[in-house]
C-alpha cells in the first residue's frame, strides 16, 4: 500500500480532468504545495506575472477558552480550573485570527497554465474579486477524487495511523513535501520546505522526510559503513 503519490501519479491526474479548471487546480496544488482552502482564497491581483510569484494568504482562526471566574486558560478537556479549581461548566471562548501570508515562486509551466486560462476568462468575479477557480470545497474534493479514479491511482495509507485514504486535495501538498525532501533533504532544505508550505513548527515539516523513507534509509546505511571502514 502507497502512502504518497509520485510525480508520474500527478501527470495522470492532470490528464484524467475534463477541463483546464480543473487540470489547473491541481496542478497548482501540486507545483506549489499549498492548502485547498489557499488555493481556492487565490485571486488574479495574487499573480505577479513579470516575477512569476504567487502570494498564499492564509487565514487561521482559533478558539481561546479560559475560566470565567479568574481568567486562567483552559484547555478542552479540563473538568476544573488548574487556577482556582472551579467546575468548568461555561467557558467563556475568544476566537482568536491570525492572517499570514507567503510569496512563492512559480515555475514556467504553471505560469504559462495560468496565462492562458486568465486569458480564455476562466477566472470567476465575485464580490468584485476575480477568483481563479470560483468553486467551493466539497467541489473541489470532488475533481479530485473523480479524476483519481479515472487515472486508476490507488488509495493511500496513513503511515501514523493505518487508515486507508483516498486521493485527496492534501494529498498532493503532500505529494508535494515528500518529492522536494526526496530532491534535497539537508538542513537548508528542509527549512526552506517549511517556509514554502508555510509550516509553524519545523517538526511538522520534519515528518515528510521519515515518509519518503529517506531518514531510515541514511541511518541504516551508516550501520554498515562502519563496518566496511
Amino acid at each position: 500500500m502507497k502512502t504518497y503519490l509520485e510525480p508520474s501519479e500527478i501527470s495522470l491526474l492532470e490528464n484524467a480532468t475534463s477541463n483546464t479548471r480543473d487540470r489547473l487546480l491541481i496542478r497548482v496544488l501540486f507545483h506549489l504545495g499549498c492548502r485547498i482552502s489557499e488555493a481556492l482564497a487565490l485571486v488574479i491581483e495574487d499573480i505577479d506575472f513579470g516575477r512569476r510569484t504567487v502570494t498564499i494568504q492564509h487565514l487561521k482562526a482559533s478558539l481561546k477558552l479560559s475560566c470565567t471566574v479568574c481568567g486562567q486558560r483552559l484547555g478542552r478537556s479540563h473538568l476544573f480550573c488548574p487556577r482556582c479549581g472551579t467546575k468548568v461548566e461555561k467557558a467563556e471562548a475568544e476566537r482568536q485570527e491570525r492572517r499570514r501570508q507567503r510569496v512563492l515562486p512559480l515555475d514556467s509551466d504553471t505560469l504559462r497554465m495560468l496565462s492562458e486560462y486568465v486569458r480564455r476568462g476562466g477566472p470567476v468575479l465575485r464580490d468584485g474579486r476575480r477568483l481563479v477557480f470560483g468553486i467551493n470545497r466539497h467541489r473541489a474534493w470532488q475533481i479530485v477524487r473523480e479524476a483519481a479514479d479515472r487515472a486508476n491511482l490507488p488509495k493511500l495509507i496513513n503511515p501514523e495511523t493505518g487508515r486507508i485514504h483516498n486521493v485527496s486535495p492534501h494529498k498532493l501538498r503532500d505529494a508535494f513535501a515528500v518529492c522536494a525532501v526526496k530532491t534535497d533533504d539537508s538542513g537548508d532544505g528542509l527549512r526552506l520546505l517549511q517556509q514554502h508550505l508555510g509550516h509553524a513548527s519545523f517538526n511538522t515539516t520534519a515528518k515528510y522526510r521519515k515518509v519518503s523513507g529517506e531518514e531510515h534509509k541514511e541511518w541504516y546505511q551508516k550501520l554498515w559503513e562502519k563496518e566496511i571502514a
